[in-house]
């Protein structure tokens, strides 16, 4: 099967399973739901599949099987979008446009926004809890989400970058707020993938360092889309980042694509290190997830 066709079964199931919470409130079901379903880049949850293709695609043979697996990624989905919903608050970085539509506090109120964010961070581990995964591998997963999309993780990243804004890093520095704050979660949903796909703990932490490392990449890229271009074309608030410790303010848009370009081979490298049974799937996923989002 192909990662393509995987995706859209997968965009199927997100958008035909949507989180009921019914009441008398006007807007909570809808609000809950609504920044989910307005699409986005779906980057982890490809991470997460893609590596689970490329290990075991055994695993994803069946239309069963495969709705068991997209579980899990729906639960890291639904995390990152809790992270977005919080990330464009007025308190943090007060934007407006969010996936090519207006963000929640726009839609609504802070107050709705700050809950809705808080339902989806719980709701994550709901659906791992309810995936039809052995409990081993449920508990592992639960384990890897909260570690790395919470308090020692992205948490830890937004709290670096509100604190310090407006206050210059250093590249080292910068480099651990954006590996807490973007990289820990792309790191878990390829580490997640891989501890579904039943691969050994040694291979697990060595494709998480893989992910820290993407984390970076993503994050840059992102940085000199915030400066090159409009919100329109990006679907989301733009030139956001004046204030901000981000790569292009702190080495220019030249020296950062230089710093993509060199975090891009240090991750070519690294793949080379597992055997030619897994690199050779592994190598032909990590060129398409560049070649389709960079």
């Amino acid at each position: 099967m192909k990662l393509d066709t995987l995706l859209l079964e997968f965009e199927d199931f997100l958008q035909n399973h949507q989180l009921n919470a019914s009441s008398y409130h006007p807007h909570y079901e809808v609000a809950l739901w609504q920044m989910v379903k307005n699409g986005g880049k779906r980057f982890r949850p490809r991470l997460f599949l893609g590596v689970l293709l490329a290990l075991n695609p055994s695993l994803l043979e069946q239309q069963e099987q495969r709705l068991d697996m997209f579980y899990p990624a729906l639960a890291i989905e639904v995390l990152h979008t809790y992270s977005l919903i919080h990330d464009d608050l007025p308190a943090m970085d007060n934007a407006s446009l969010r996936r090519c539509n207006p963000t929640l506090h726009v839609c609504y109120d802070d107050a709705l926004a700050i809950l809705a964010g808080d339902g989806l961070n719980t709701y994550a581990f709901y659906l791992l809890s309810q995936s039809p995964l052995p409990d081993s591998v449920k508990i592992a997963l639960i384990a890897e989400l909260s570690y790395n999309g919470g308090v020692h993780g992205m948490v830890l990243g937004q709290a670096l970058d509100c604190h310090f804004e407006s206050q210059p890093l250093t590249l080292a520095e910068l480099q651990f707020l954006h590996q807490k704050k973007t990289g820990a979660l792309i790191a878990a949903s390829l580490k997640m993938g891989a501890i579904v796909a039943c691969e050994n703990a040694n291979f697990c932490e060595n494709l998480y360092q893989i992910g820290l490392k993407l984390g970076l990449f993503f994050q840059i890229h992102d940085d000199m889309i915030d400066a090159l271009q409009t919100s329109e074309e990006a679907g989301k608030t733009t030139h956001n980042d004046v204030s901000k410790n981000s790569y292009v303010n702190l080495l220019g848009l030249e020296e950062s694509q230089n710093h993509l370009e060199q975090i891009k081979q240090q991750i070519l490298d690294m793949l080379q290190e597992f055997s030619q049974q897994k690199y050779a799937p592994l190598k032909t996923f990590f060129d398409d997830i560049f070649l389709t989002y960079f």
